[in-house]
This record gives C-alpha cells, structure tokens and sequence, in this order.
C-alpha cells in the first residue's frame, strides 16, 4: 500500500453521517465506505434509507442506516444512543443534515426560522456534544466535518435569494467549527467544515430554477458541482491525511466564494 493510499484509508473506522440517504450526504457517505469504513446514515424517511443502504451495499459498502427527524431534540439523543449502541464507537461524524427556507426578511415566518435554526444549528450542537463526549474525548480522537455553505460567507443582495435564515444558520456552523475546534484539539479532535456552492440536490432545486445558466456563469470554473467534488475534501478531513487540520472552512463551490463582492 502506497503512503497516500494509507493516510486516506478508513478501514476499521465507523462513521456517522446524518442526511445521508440521498444528494450530497450520500455522495459523502459512499466516499467514506469507499475507504474502508462502517457506515451508519441518518434521514428522516425511512424508505429513502433503505434505498440508500441498498445502494451503498451494493457499491461493496458495510452500512445501516437509523430514522430520525434532527430537528426534535429526543430524536438526536435516540440516534447518539444507537449509533454508540450499534458501532461501539464513532470516529467520523459528518454532520449534513439541513434544511432552508426561502422568504423575505420583513416576511419570514418564525416557524421557517425556528425550523432552519433547530436543523442546521442546534441539531448539529447537540449531537456533536453526545458523541464528543460519550466516544471521541474518552477515546482522545475523532474527526468532525460539518456541512456549511458558501451562503454562511457572504449574505444576499436584494435581487438573489431571500434566505436569511439559511445563511444566518450556516454562518453559525462555521463559527462553530472554529471554536469546537479550538476546545477540543486537547482530545485529538478535528473539527472542520466544508462550505458547498452550487450543487444539484433536491434542496437546492428551486433556486437553480430559478437561476438557470447564471449558476454555473457565476463561477470561475464555469460548472456546477457534480457527485465528485464534495468527497476528495471530505476525505482529507476524516482520514490521517487531514489530520493536523482543525478549525477550518473549505469552500467546494468553482470558485465562487473567491470572487464574492
């Protein structure tokens, strides 16, 4: 085995990524099962899991896969307590699971803002503290990615998307990368996040509607992401490759976040 085949390798490693039966979160989790680790996948829906599943153990992957709705606070206790139950231990967390919400600032409901902020903020908090704590700090290591956006870098004007809260929700996970990060590096703990532009995903349909060629126009590359260019990032950050890097945001979007004005 070659060194860059060794610092990439995940064999023996379980990881846990939420929001993981369809689009971006399972395009991560195939890469992390690529490399050897066990996989457990959380969503909502249970028949997109097990589709999911099928298709990971199809593609040579040891996964499984846990129900839950994120945004209700038992519900992240229910999958900590499982996924330490079913693994024994969780070394990659890959925190994707999200939702938006688009409306007018002056207009927005609080229900969209409490729904965006207890899915892409508080969820990630607390289930990044059970596992933290229940398995990584004992154990003095653990690799945490939190799926960000490049709309936590920059807000929006008054002719693009009117998604405050979205991007106010992903703002806070990049800075709650930092300072996860900052606290627990002492435990042998990586916390970094990645910050996707414009990628195809239910989610993100609408606004690519709507945007049509301007998407991929307003990068420098010239495209939108394809089911590739999330997973070599996010495998430097879960394997040995990545692992003096803590407290980091990488942006995966053709270079948009570069030339942001």
């Amino acid at each position: 085995m070659s060194l860059a085949t060794e610092l990439f390798d995940l064999s023996g490693r379980n990881a846990l990524v939420t929001g993981g039966s369809r689009g971006l979160g399972l395009q991560m989790a195939e890469a992390l099962g690529a490399q050897g680790a066990r996989l457990l996948i959380s969503a909502r829906k249970q028949d997109e899991l097990d589709e999911a599943v099928a298709r990971l153990r199809a593609r040579g992957c040891t996964a499984s896969a846990f129900a839950a709705d994120l945004g209700r606070e038992d519900a992240v206790h229910a999958l900590a307590d499982h996924a330490i139950a079913e693994c024994g231990q969780v070394d990659i967390l890959v925190n994707n699971a999200g939702a938006t919400w688009g409306a007018p600032a002056e207009d927005h409901p609080l229900e969209g803002w409490d729904k965006v902020m207890n899915l892409n903020v508080r969820s990630i908090f607390l289930l990044s503290q059970l596992i933290g704590k229940r398995s990584m700090i004992p154990r003095r290591y653990g690799r945490i990615i939190n799926i960000a956006s490049i709309a936590g870098l920059a807000g929006n004007g008054s002719s693009a998307m009117q998604t405050i809260g979205y991007n106010t929700s992903k703002a806070a996970v990049i800075n709650f990368t930092r300072t996860l990060a900052g606290e627990w590096g002492q435990y042998g703990i990586t916390v970094n996040a990645l910050a996707p532009g414009f990628f195809p995903s239910k989610m993100s349909r609408g606004m690519l509607e709507r945007m049509g060629e301007e998407a991929a126009l307003r990068a420098p590359l010239r495209r939108l992401g394809d089911d590739e260019d999330l997973q070599g990032a996010l495998l430097l950050f879960a394997s040995r490759a990545g692992k003096h890097i803590t407290g980091q945001t990488l942006a995966v979007d053709g270079g948009v976040s570069a030339v942001l004005i």
